[in-house]
């Protein structure tokens, strides 16, 4: 457990923030080379194969199979970035052995301050070494906690090889957290049967259905006068975005729904008189629904310009990425592998839909069919993000199991 603590604070106090705005660049944060580089020395110093990194900071590296059959080649995935939503710059991680299951000071001085009212998930982890902020940065958990224990997982079987396994390939991704992680994966390079995301969130979490996803820009254009003198000629596109997003359904937003509801979460806004900015992700799990979101979107725009007599307001709706489960389905024994790993190691299998997305829903339909598991962290993109090093060990425990079950289902 002392590695897997030594580990994951090594990566955590490295900033690895990307950045949505640096659209044509990978990756989108020259810090993120950092880490990646950090990652490869190691890869090759433990003793993988076939260590690399390409001009995005892809990193790939391979464990060689130990048995004498053949089994499916099979990865494990995790990304390098954190969220452009709050810092990653000086990560001070806290450690607070045997939590006690009660409210946890993150900053004193700040009176920050994360109670079990708000935040139940923590009385699910009582008695455990909890890892928190100090309340000024995230933790970086997503997903340097998923980093941290595929390392941790393929330096034990390379440590233990009476544990037999076949070719186990590991991919570290850049620009998860801006929709580009998978943009630029080699799937073919990576040569692996199917792979695994750990990039999920509470201990037996495996997820092989996520939302499909768009997103879409509000672009609003008004007349500025002097306020004395605007009667019939000032425009005030703040207003008129006050318009828009009324129009939206006011409870189909992500602090009203869950499990399989979609959305329209506002995100970014920002104006003046002349001209504000609207930024929407559109979210559902349903294709159909999906469909119907954006055509939604697309119509209120289309309703208010008729109303003011003029097209003042232009929309973008742009796809990001898609439900997996179209592509996992037909190959469901690689989750039936993943659950029965964990029901192997005594944790409860959580099978449910991801409300979001991750690397594995874009890899999954480039080829590579990329279910998720838990990487044991909560309250990711925020200060109030925290993991138990408990949970860091289930889930490297699994990386390891999977890999052991599947040599076994594929033995002569």
């Amino acid at each position: 457990m002392q590695t897997l603590i030594d580990r994951f604070f090594k990566y955590i106090k490295i900033d690895t923030q990307s950045d949505p705005n640096n659209e044509e660049v990978f990756p989108s944060t020259e810090k993120q080379w950092d880490l990646a580089n950090l990652l490869v020395k190691e890869l090759k110093e433990m003793g993988m194969q076939d260590v690399s990194i390409d001009k995005y900071a892809y990193i790939m590296a391979t464990l060689p199979s130990n048995v004498a059959y053949k089994v499916p080649t099979i990865g494990f995935i995790a990304h390098m970035d954190t969220s452009p939503d709050f810092s990653g710059t000086n990560v001070n991680p806290q450690i607070h052995e045997n939590y006690d299951g009660k409210d946890v000071v993150l900053n004193a001085k700040e009176n920050i301050i994360m109670t079990t009212d708000y935040f139940d998930d923590l009385l699910m982890y009582k008695g455990q070494t909890l890892i928190t902020t100090d309340g000024t940065t995230l933790l970086g958990a997503d997903d340097k906690a998923g980093i941290t224990e595929i390392m941790t997982a393929m330096e034990y079987l390379i440590a233990h090889p009476e544990i037999k396994h076949g070719t186990i390939k590991v991919g570290f991704t850049p620009d998860e957290e801006v929709g580009k992680g998978a943009h630029k994966f080699d799937v073919e390079k990576f040569n692996a049967e199917w792979a695994y995301t750990m990039d999920g969130s509470q201990v037996g979490e495996l997820e092989y259905e996520n939302f499909n996803a768009a997103g879409g820009s509000v672009i609003i254009t008004g007349k500025i006068v002097h306020p004395g003198y605007a009667k019939n000629k000032l425009v005030n596109s703040m207003t008129i975005a006050a318009d828009f997003i009324k129009a939206l359904p006011v409870k189909e937003v992500p602090e009203h729904t869950e499990g399989y509801e979609g959305f329209f979460h506002l995100h970014t806004m920002k104006g003046e008189v002349e001209e504000t900015e609207l930024y929407y992700i559109i979210r559902d799990h349903d294709m159909k629904i999906f469909e119907e979101r954006k055509a939604l979107f697309q119509k209120v725009a289309d309703d208010l310009n008729k109303e003011l007599g003029e097209d003042l307001i232009a929309v973008e709706i742009k796809d990001q990425y898609f439900n997996m489960r179209k592509k996992v389905e037909p190959v469901m024994h690689i989750v039936d592998i993943a659950e029965q790993a964990m029901k192997d190691l005594g944790i409860k299998p959580l099978i449910k839909a991801i409300r979001g997305g991750t690397d594995g829903s874009q890899l999954s339909y480039k080829g590579l069919p990329c279910p998720n598991i838990f990487a044991g962290g909560h309250n990711f993109h925020g200060k109030y993000e925290f993991v138990t090093v408990e949970a860091m060990q289930k889930a490297t425990d699994v990386v390891v199991k999977i890999a052991e079950l599947t040599a076994t289902k594929y033995k002569k």
